[in-house]
């Protein structure tokens, strides 16, 4: 029998205090990637037996105390391990990196002992992670269901309570619409609060951002304290937040003035009524908890042209990573090499000009300040479904080029990717038939510790962690 899961928080508390051990927690969390992952197809690359020589270590250092993690296999490589990026490319070549990212070493520094590396789609460029170099990473409240993209098997390994964190990033919703298709915790932090380094300052433009999948918001903030801040050389930095996040999760936040905000712009799809009802409870339940909430007349995320210009930006990030990988494997790639998407999104990427990419990033520019006003102007929380549809079945997401699928899926989460805004998924809604559907909460520039707060004072207020009994019960079909 394996033992139900604790959050990482408690799994360090108990290293500490001498009642369990690293080898103790690592043994657990292999045992149950054996029993389930089978099922899940969410860890591509078991690393038990590195896992196992430093959870042997002792004594174990920094807050996590030899706690077992998972990292998605993209951007967040480590030393002498895989590293394919859902590309049937790396992987047929065996690629391995020779180091750790800084994210990566701070991991290790903060004592994560991990464990193995998790699927997602190729080059990250789908909110499913269905990729045909490993397969499709299977939900688990429903294996026949997404677990979303493109942080799908990180969100997957922790709602199934392989481990309790693992890392994510997020694009244009990667880490937040995974945590809402499994019911777990996603926080997109601010831009440049944690570093890409040393392989980039930037990633895909201003929008790609680094952290973890949990199931406690308390594990979320404990593991930004613990990795936050700029490394050496890079190009900007958050401004610190002044105090740790999680120091004053156990405290109510003042009131707040929150607006809700279930539309799209002109030409979009429409919110699921599940995903619209998730945000209507979520706004009677901040009420009773204290706080002004009104509908968020928020005209700026209506522009349409943001999503021209986002799309210049993120075609031409595709076209540019298979051109990397192209230098670093000292081969041509072609259309054979990857799968059609990805393919059709590089032709186009390779279209755009350089003025017309700087264009794009100017446009950008200009579209966050007038969405960040909407917070300058006396808000403090934006509330709004993390993804208009509950979890979809495997296969109804196009696997073929279809870019306004993609754009229709983000267009809740993809503006604050723009923006640099910390969002976070919370699970706070479930279906009839026992689906997850997430909320996103969006904050000011740099205030996480706002929307850390009052996700943490959600969460006692309406408390998911009993639901993830049923999953610690799963079984391999």
């Amino acid at each position: 029998m394996v033992a139900e899961l604790a959050d990482a928080v408690t799994q360090a508390g108990q290293v500490a205090a001498g009642t369990r051990t690293a080898v103790d927690l690592l043994d657990e969390a292999i045992a149950r990637i054996e029993r389930l992952n089978p099922v899940l197809n969410a860890v591509i690359h078991p690393m038990f037996g590195k896992a196992a020589a430093v959870a042997r270590a002792a004594p174990h250092p920094g807050p996590f105390r030899g706690v077992p993690m998972l990292v998605k296999d993209a951007l967040c490589h480590t030393a002498g391990d895989p590293y394919h990026f859902g590309m049937r490319l790396l992987r047929d070549r065996g690629w391995t990196e020779a180091a750790d990212t800084e994210l990566a070493r701070r991991f290790r520094r903060a004592g994560l002992v991990i464990v193995g590396r998790t699927n997602t789609p190729e080059l990250a460029t789908a909110f499913t992670t269905e990729p045909a170099a490993y397969g499709p990473t299977r939900n688990p409240w429903d294996p026949r269901r997404s677990a979303g993209g493109s942080s799908g098997g990180s969100a997957a390994a922790v709602a199934a309570g392989l481990v309790p964190v693992a890392h994510g990033n997020d694009m244009g919703g990667s880490i937040r619409v995974p945590a809402s298709q499994c019911g777990v915790v996603g926080l997109k932090p601010t831009r440049a609060r944690t570093s890409l380094g040393p392989d980039f300052g930037e990633y895909w433009g201003m929008l790609t951002h680094e952290g973890v999948l949990t199931r406690s918001v308390r594990d979320t903030a404990a593991v930004l304290d613990a990795v936050r801040g700029a490394a050496v050389g890079d190009p900007y930095a958050a401004e610190s937040p002044g105090r740790p996040f999680g120091r004053d999760l156990h405290i109510d936040p003042a009131p707040l003035r929150v607006g809700l905000r279930v539309s799209v712009p002109a030409g979009g799809g429409q919110p699921d009524p599940e995903c619209a009802r998730a945000v209507e409870s979520a706004g009677a339940l901040l009420e009773r908890c204290g706080h002004r909430v009104e509908p968020a007349n928020l005209a700026a995320l209506d522009d349409e042209a943001m999503g021209d210009h986002f799309t210049r930006l993120f075609t031409a990030s595709v076209a540019r990573d298979l051109g990397r990988w192209q230098q670093r494997l000292g081969t041509a790639i072609g259309p054979a090499d990857v799968e059609p998407r990805n393919w059709m999104l590089a032709e186009l990427g390779r279209q755009v000009t350089a003025t017309a990419y700087i264009e794009a990033v100017e446009y950008l520019q200009a579209y966050a300040r007038r969405v960040a006003r909407w917070w300058a102007d006396g808000f403090d929380v934006l509330v709004t479904p993390t993804i208009r549809i509950p979890p979809p079945l495997l296969g109804r997401l196009p696997a073929e080029p279809d870019l306004p699928a993609v754009a229709d899926l983000g267009q809740f989460t993809a503006p604050f990717n723009v923006t640099g805004q910390p969002a976070i998924s919370l699970p706070l809604h479930w279906t009839p038939d026992g689906l997850p559907v997430g909320v996103q909460l969006v904050g000011a520039y740099g205030r996480e510790s706002v929307l850390l707060q009052l996700a943490a004072q959600l969460e006692r207020a309406s408390p998911w962690a009993h639901r993830y009994l049923v999953l610690e019960r799963m079984q391999p079909v």
